[in-house]
Order: structure tokens, then C-alpha cells, then sequence
């Protein structure tokens, strides 16, 4: 016999069940590196790049308790005027979560499934910059929930201002 999923974490006799978040594969997506000035901007004897990263989160529904979670990292280093390197990455996860209320969907999808897929993402960024040349660049631990929190304040501030913007 099979639970049915009703969208308030309850089974059909109104117990509770309890939520499950499976990490079914992970996977890159898209990888780009590029050393546009290379083969001066391995010498070494330069000061370090100013390295600017930015990150970005994203997920989608794939069927009833699948869904993909995306995570987008940019770290673009440059030297005075010159970009030194440009490294691009987009690390996927397809995770299987039952039980969930519908409420909860969306924090476990842009705060714990990019939190677990981090640690991973991270060291892609790390190896790839060592391998193209320079010191492997180590992003610091992101706090998703923050992200998460500020995704949604800018999406509040947006919806009040539009009313404004169309009179």
C-alpha cells in the first residue's frame, strides 16, 4: 500500500509523516574557465587578482516529489583593468522529497539542497582555478538562509513598487 502525498506533510488518515529529502544524483551542468591573458598571467609576479563571486540559486519541479536544484557561481579575478580568469560554474542536484508541506517546499529547495551541493560546487571552483594556473580560489561557506531571506524581501519590495511604477 502506498501513502499518497496531500501537500501538509499528512497521510490520508491525517497522521503525520515524516518529511524526506533524498539527494538522487548530482551533477554539473556547465562549466566554463577562461584565462583570457594567459600566458602573462601565470608569471606569478603580479600583486594577487581581485576576485569578485557571485552566487545564484535556482529550482524546478521535475514530477510529484522529484525536483532539480541549481547552483550558479561566478568568480570573476581581475588585475588593475585586465581579467586574469573567469570561472563559471552551474551544479545541479536532483533531489526526491516526500512528505513536505507545501509551504516547506520552497526553503528546502533554495536553502538545503544548495547547502548539500555546496561542499561539492566549492571544490570544482578550487580545482579549476588551481588547474587553469593560479592559486586554487576557496570560496568561503555561504549562508543559504540568509540568501533565501533576502530573495524574498527583494521579491516584497518589487511587487509593492510595481503597482507604483505602472500609475
Amino acid at each position: 500500500m502506498t501513502d499518497t502525498l496531500q501537500g501538509n506533510g499528512e497521510g490520508p488518515g491525517g497522521e503525520a509523516l515524516g518529511v524526506t529529502l533524498q539527494v538522487v544524483a548530482q551533477y554539473i551542468k556547465d562549466l566554463s574557465f577562461e584565462n583570457p591573458a594567459a600566458p602573462g598571467s601565470l608569471f606569478g609576479n603580479e600583486a594577487p587578482p581581485q576576485i569578485e563571486a557571485s552566487v545564484d540559486v535556482a529550482a524546478r519541479r521535475l514530477g510529484d516529489v522529484d525536483f532539480e536544484a541549481e547552483l550558479r557561481i561566478t568568480a570573476k579575478a581581475r588585475r588593475g583593468e585586465a581579467t586574469a580568469f573567469i570561472v563559471e560554474l552551474v551544479y545541479a542536484g536532483l533531489f526526491r522529497i516526500a512528505n513536505a508541506p507545501m509551504d516547506a517546499l520552497q526553503p528546502l529547495l533554495l536553502i538545503e539542497c544548495p547547502r548539500l551541493l555546496f561542499p561539492f560546487a566549492r571544490r570544482l571552483i578550487s580545482d579549476t582555478t588551481r588547474d587553469g594556473g593560479f592559486a586554487p580560489l576557496l570560496l568561503d561557506p555561504i549562508d543559504f538562509a540568509t540568501l533565501y531571506r533576502r530573495q524574498l524581501e527583494s521579491q516584497a519590495q518589487q511587487a509593492g513598487a510595481s503597482p507604483a511604477a505602472n500609475a
